[in-house]
């Protein structure tokens, strides 16, 4: 079973707390995939993770793309683990796949978006009753996570 956490965006958005996620995932040397809701939320992200910080970037790919199983970060709007990632985020309302064979899944949910809050309460749900260990960690007003649940 998988360790699922839910993080609930209340500052930050998502283009401000994905980089550092991901970041962290690589220090880990797990592979990622970012399964977003939309093609166009994907292709936003794509962009974005090549020019987050004028410093660094993320080095990645999108499921569109040749060699996605050499990516070391895959975007997807898919359900499939094409590049054996260890991890998986959903965001952008992303419908999960079956996660028992990753050792993590973050569910990324913006808490000024409704759907998206009933959305990450319905999986928690879920997740719970497939038996996988859930945790809740909110953002605090200086922008780092506290576990809630």
């Amino acid at each position: 079973m998988a360790d699922i956490l839910f993080y609930h965006l209340t500052e930050s958005t998502l283009e401000e707390a994905l980089p550092a996620l991901l970041e962290r995932s690589l220090e880990r040397g797990w592979h990622v995939v970012v399964q977003t809701g939309t093609e166009e939320r994907r292709d936003a992200l794509d962009q974005h993770l090549w020019t987050f910080r004028d410093d660094s970037f993320l080095a990645h790919a999108t499921d569109r793309e040749a060699y996605p199983a050499e990516q070391p970060i895959l975007l997807t709007t898919g359900e499939g683990n094409q590049n054996a990632a260890q991890i998986r985020f959903l965001v952008d309302g992303a419908t999960p796949p079956e996660l028992s064979g990753y050792e993590r899944a973050v569910f990324l949910f913006d808490g000024h978006d409704a759907a998206q809050l009933e959305a990450a309460r319905g999986h928690w749900k879920t997740m719970k009753e497939a038996g996988h260990a859930v945790t809740y960690w909110q953002q605090t007003p200086d922008r780092r996570w506290e576990r809630k649940a």
